[in-house]
């Protein structure tokens, strides 16, 4: 009772995380915009991990005692089995996700729970959570690149011979095969593995004990928890620690250059299976039917994986527009960095393992692709090459030569090889029988035998080798 009688004032209800300083608890709306547990409750995994490894290092320093820190491990062993088996109750109350393990891990071991938050804050814990997901992430999309790049060099293995027409500004340009030009995507996909690997390494320093933003008085073992959760290392500043988000942005990065490359192949495997090329057919599994066309047998996966490339893109444009201004250190902005990266990562993974089971799947129609590789004057090149090597012509020279070639056949609607040789010979004498057998497909890409040329034994070759670089 107060001095005037009447009963003391009902405390209001404040947050159960910031407690005592706030008079008030938040506005409905505050709590909405606030809370992060509808998304971030992915990272529960990892952050039961740092958790566990945290609280190991506090009982090796004697920062906790044994008893608390068995309790806090079975408490956190107790939600971990929880929430995998789908009986955990996430609570936007608790706002995120270290706070909900942290108020179940309160409800299972009492106090002790609460020692667990000793010497670490929310910024360095999902700095480092976050971290670990990301690692987490491209090390499964590696493994399905891996399998999609798999996918494309049994194709290229199958299809070595089998020739197609190469294109510039899709235009016919000249003939290749189809192994050379699946083995094109094997050798940018192993760059966009190279580039997530990089990323893998330099993420690979732990955030964890960094605090709030400038270290802890605890005297804690930094390299404990970081050799204990795989990392290579402490970063180096507490600053940068809570603070970056560059892993985040590269992984984007190289997640959009590899949603770009998928795009391109889904560009093709779009214009490979229209009725003008005919020179792909998806399986069922990958193909779609029109409700009202009966006819109708569409790319759907494909179109879908170019549309894709799209929300990577812009998860990397939003999340370095959320950072580009932002001082140090943690800014709550950078609560808008899980969503991009969760959504980038997923949109990956169905898209690359889309295109492996497209690949996979795919069969080719030889006839037809050899049909088109013939048109458009293909091996023009071929016969401009074979004047330089047979009759030592300067190539400018050999260029106009053929030039007036196909400028001739195109006035009279037929090939070069279909040219009478009065008209050969008036270009030029040396043309005539002897040039013909330049002009045939499977010539000019047999002749292509530079290094990383399209020639079937060089094709052979290769997918010797990029199986041993790749995938083994």
């Amino acid at each position: 009772m107060t001095e005037d009688g009447r009963p003391p004032p009902t405390a209001p209800a404040t947050s159960p995380i910031w407690g005592g300083r706030f008079e008030a608890g938040p506005a409905a709306l505050m709590a909405e915009i606030n809370a992060s547990i509808d998304f971030d409750r992915r990272l529960y995994a990892q952050d039961i991990a740092a958790s566990k490894a945290h609280c190991c290092m506090l009982v090796t320093q004697g920062i906790l005692t044994e008893a608390d820190g068995q309790a806090i491990l079975g408490g956190l062993d107790a939600i971990l089995a929880e929430i995998t088996q789908g009986r955990f109750t996430f609570r936007r109350s608790l706002e995120d996700i270290h706070m909900n393990v942290e108020g179940r891990l309160a409800e299972l071991i009492g106090e002790a729970a609460g020692r667990l938050h000793t010497a670490r804050s929310r910024n360095d814990q999902v700095a480092t959570d976050l971290r670990l997901w990301v690692r987490d992430a491209i090390d499964d999309l590696d493994g399905a690149l891996k399998g999609l790049q798999g996918a494309l060099i049994d194709q290229a293995e199958r299809y070595a011979d089998a020739v197609m027409p190469g294109f510039t500004h899709l235009q016919t340009a000249q003939p290749v095969t189809l192994g050379h030009h699946l083995l094109a995507y094997v050798e940018m996909l192993g760059r966009d593995r190279g580039r997530l690997r990089d990323a893998r390494a330099r993420l690979n320093e732990c955030p964890l004990g960094a605090a709030a933003l400038a270290g802890t008085a605890f005297p804690i073992d930094r390299r404990m928890t970081a050799a204990a959760l795989g990392f290579a290392a402490p970063m180096a500043n507490s600053l940068d620690a809570v603070s970056d988000r560059d892993f985040a942005l590269e992984f984007l990065a190289a997640g959009a250059i590899l949603a770009t490359h998928l795009s391109r192949l889904g560009e093709e495997i779009v214009i490979w299976s229209s009725d003008p090329f005919g020179f792909i057919r998806l399986s069922d599994s990958f193909a779609t039917g029109s409700s009202i066309m009966p006819q109708k047998r569409n790319p759907d996966a494909a179109e879908l994986v170019r549309a894709k490339a799209g929300r990577v893109i812009g998860a990397l444009t939003g999340l370095l527009v959320v950072l580009k201004g932002l001082p140090l250190a943690y800014a709550k902005d950078m609560q808008e960095d899980k969503e991009p990266v969760f959504d980038a990562a997923d949109t990956l993974s169905v898209s690359v393992r889309a295109m492996a089971g497209m690949i996979e799947g795919a069969s080719f129609d030889r006839a037809r692709m050899q049909a088109a590789a013939g048109r458009g004057f293909a091996t023009a090149t071929d016969l401009a090459d074979w004047l330089v090597r047979t009759q030592g012509m300067a190539f400018r020279r050999a260029h106009h030569v053929v030039g007036a070639l196909v400028r001739e056949a195109e006035r009279r609607g037929c090939g070069i090889e279909d040219l009478p040789d009065e008209v050969l010979t008036a270009v030029d004498p040396a043309l005539g029988d002897p040039m013909r057998p330049a002009l045939s497909v499977e010539a000019s890409v047999a002749s292509r035998v530079s290094e990383g040329g399209t020639a079937p034994a060089n094709v052979r070759a290769a997918v010797a080798a990029a199986r041993q670089r790749f995938l083994d």
